[in-house]
């Protein structure tokens, strides 16, 4: 695993999912090379959308820059070390952020 721990520069992620993705990040971390990025960007991306629901898009990578439209509560952005990872859902119009806001609603504690 790459040595330090995750800090998350941006997210409106619910607690739980941020402690998923950053336990996720941490098992590819230890599955793949550091700099096999696509490897770990897949991983990430396969598992949330198994445990989240499809839609999900991640990537990795020491430099990079990104301006996207995402699912309000689905964006998190992290770095651990070096690298730095950006993991969402992607906001496909209107009735799916309607989907996805009963969805939240229903995890709300």
């Amino acid at each position: 695993m790459l040595e330090g721990k995750a800090v998350i520069g941006e997210t409106d992620m619910l607690k739980t999912m941020q402690q998923d993705a950053l336990d996720l990040a941490s098992k590819a971390l230890d599955s793949f090379d550091v700099t096999d990025a696509i490897e770990i960007a897949r991983f990430i991306k396969k598992e949330f959308d198994k445990s989240h629901g499809s839609g999900w898009q991640c990537i990795v990578g020491t430099d990079f820059g990104s301006y996207v439209t995402h699912c309000y509560g689905c964006f998190i952005y992290f770095g651990i070390g070096s690298l730095a990872i950006l993991l969402f859902r992607g906001s496909a119009g209107p009735e799916a952020q309607e989907n996805h806001f009963s969805a939240l609603e229903a995890a709300k504690p």
